[in-house]
């Protein structure tokens, strides 16, 4: 029997490796191994997810208007500047639906996000990267010296995920200065909002008209799915210049982002405030455990987003063992034979790992 062919670019995608969740049947683990925001939403927050629960049997605003109106009254810009759709990686792969493809490149750096190297791959264009720095930061100027003629997007993940560092803001500022205004430049800034150093690039400085009119060429990705807490709804949106983002707008799934979503993520932003209180206490306890690590003699990335990086290099393997055979479990994020990402949970979860780690006779 022979079967349908599926094309060489989707036989040959690598795998996105999502975070270990445990056993269904044994004890509760304690889960660092995704990128989540340890908390629930807020009571208002369930209050509207509750609510809007109640009418979906019928199909949600194709184009999330309420949504996209709040998020570009709060930017200061018109509705035509902002895409949303179903998380920051749907976002983005529209974006690369749009620009990418047979015969053109994608610059990114690696290790870098690992949807990257899928969503290039889907598009059928060729992923070029730059190692990162042995600092686990972004090499700049080796991700310029790589664009070409045949380059249609680049890719810039601040802070990096999963090493930890953001880009700074000097030089970010001469990199898309270096960047021919036909090369979409995509500042993914999904952990923003755990950003602490204020010599970080900050994505507000490209967004606007008057950005656009120097830098027309670069999109601006966030999501609600960290800081907001919104991982389970999928809800990623971009701020951009209207004719950038218009094609990209006209590859999304229709109805993708749901009504649920959509509500939760207007309620959310109604309660900004009181959410970025809790990215500080997550903030404050990156730092302490970023703080103890270091003292402990691990040598750690500075970390800027909601998670650290441990590069245990051919040792990741035993890490990820002895973090697994604690009671209860420690699930982390590993990159073979490269390390670990460890996601900063409550006060208690992350005692419990620095505890962990701290009995290990080795260190990296």
């Amino acid at each position: 029997m022979v079967l349908p062919e599926a094309l060489p670019n989707v036989s040959s995608l690598p795998s996105y490796v999502p975070g270990a969740r445990g056993s269904a049947s044994g004890p509760a683990p304690i889960k660092l191994s995704s990128n989540e925001n340890p908390l629930p939403p807020l009571p208002s927050v369930s209050r509207a997810i509750a609510s809007a629960g109640e009418s979906v049997n019928r199909y949600p605003d194709m184009f999330a208007a309420d949504l996209v109106n709040a998020l570009a009254q709060r930017q200061g810009l018109p509705a035509e500047n902002v895409m949303v759709g179903a998380g920051s990686v749907a976002v983005l792969a529209h974006l690369l639906q749009a620009y990418a493809g047979p015969g053109r490149e994608v610059v990114y750096a690696w290790r870098s996000f690992e949807a990257y190297p899928i969503l290039t791959a889907l598009t059928g264009a060729t992923p070029v990267t730059a190692p990162l720095a042995p600092s686990g930061r972004h090499d700049l100027d080796a991700m310029a010296a790589l664009i070409s003629d045949r380059t249609a997007a680049v890719m810039v993940c601040s802070p990096n995920n999963p090493t930890g560092p953001a880009v700074m803001a000097d030089e970010f500022a001469a990199f898309v200065d270096r960047v021919p205004s036909h090369v979409l430049v995509v500042l993914d800034e999904a952990y923003v909002e755990f950003v602490s150093d204020q010599a970080c690039v900050d994505g507000n400085t490209y967004i606007g008209a008057d950005a656009w009119e120097t830098h027309p060429n670069v999109v601006v990705l966030r999501t609600m799915s960290k800081a907001y807490g919104l991982a389970g709804l999928r809800v990623g949106f971009a701020f951009g210049h209207a004719d950038v983002l218009a094609p990209a707008r006209a590859c999304v799934t229709p109805f993708s982002v749901s009504s649920v979503a959509q509500v939760a993520a207007l309620a959310s932003l109604e309660a900004q405030a009181e959410l970025l209180e809790r990215v500080e206490g997550i903030v404050a306890e990156r730092d302490r455990v970023f703080a103890a690590l270091t003292s402990d003699g691990w040598s750690i990335p500075e970390p800027q987003g909601n998670f650290i990086w441990i590069g245990a290099g051919d040792r990741t393997a035993e890490l990820v063992t002895h973090l697994g055979a604690q009671s209860p479990a420690i699930l982390v994020r590993p990159f073979t034979d490269e390390g670990v990402r460890l996601t900063i949970g409550s006060p208690t979860d992350n005692d419990a790992a620095l505890a962990a780690l701290a009995g290990l006779t080795w260190r990296v």
